[in-house]
């Protein structure tokens, strides 16, 4: 089981060659990640996009253009349709978000036509190593679904859990996280922790809550609080209210916390590599990386 996200990039090592195909390639910072990806990961590298643009910035960085697969296709538009189109006609395995707005690309993965729509809605993870915390920490959802309710929820757990097996942990703890730890009619992230825990009946994985994020995290402040559940100090994934405090999480751990991720948007027949244009080179061959892994 891995702790670290080091040990994530030592596992994707292992695996057979992946093909990244790479929406809108012309952007530096994703061409670094990518590169490094390429040399220390087994992937091969095809870059969508404006030839000539992708050309230059390839050279700006000296990097070996042959050692890349080029479609030239300018128009942005096109180009993320083409990118969604290799990966469904079975010429890639990992679709990556270039210079390119997020709307745009996953437009073209929804599309029925040219996309890569799976069987369930599609939600943004992120895989945490943090100094405080004794392992991995998925953190769901982030950047994507503005105001889930329960059912979408219940997918948004099924995408997380899916990961977590991927990775070897055989039955994750979901914590479904709000502000305070007893059931509040007036706050619907505990209205619908209580309805997400009496529904469940999928053995492959574990559920509590509501948790506030300490006690999820910390069995001594559980202990404090009176928080009895044995998941309590022990979760392996933290189910986000709403966009606000998914987004605000991240952030904070990211800029504040020296945390180190990973982040891919689930949901779709194959994983999709969608990191913030804030994000370093080091997160984004780190989404690489976990992405070889499903």
């Amino acid at each position: 089981m891995p702790k670290t996200i080091q040990d994530l990039i030592e596992l994707a090592k292992n695996k057979p060659q992946k093909r990244l195909v790479v929406a809108v390639a012309n952007d530096p910072y994703v061409l670094k990640a990518v590169e490094h990806a390429r040399q220390v990961l087994n992937i091969k590298p095809i870059l969508v996009g404006d030839e000539i643009a992708i050309t230059h910035e390839l050279q700006a960085l000296h990097y070996d253009i042959k050692a890349y697969q080029i479609v030239d296709e300018p128009n942005g538009v096109l180009a993320c349709k083409q990118a969604a189109y290799m990966i469904r006609q079975g010429e890639g395995d990992i679709l990556m978000k270039g210079l390119i707005d997020t709307s745009i690309l996953l437009k073209a993965v929804l599309d029925k036509e040219f996309g890569i729509r799976g069987p369930r809605r599609l939600s943004h993870i992120t895989l945490l190593e943090l100094k405080h915390y004794h392992k991995l920490l998925l953190l769901s959802d982030a950047a994507m679904n503005i105001a889930p309710d329960v059912e979408l929820k219940k997918e948004i757990i099924l995408n997380g859990v899916e990961v977590l097996h991927k990775i070897g942990i055989e039955k994750p703890n979901v914590g479904v996280i709000a502000a305070v730890e007893k059931v509040n009619p007036k706050m619907v992230a505990t209205t619908d922790a209580q309805a997400l825990i009496e529904s469940h009946t999928d053995v492959s994985y574990q559920i509590g809550g509501p948790f506030g994020l300490d006690n999820a995290i910390n069995k001594e402040a559980a202990l404090h609080k009176g928080v009895n559940d044995p998941m309590a100090g022990e979760v392996d994934f933290l189910l986000m209210p709403a966009i606000e405090a998914g987004n605000i999480l991240y952030k904070a751990l990211m800029f504040l916390s020296d945390a180190k991720s990973a982040s891919v948007v689930c949901g779709a027949t194959h994983p999709i590599v969608l990191t913030s244009r804030a994000d370093s080179d080091e997160t984004k061959f780190n989404s690489i990386a976990l992405a070889a892994l499903l």
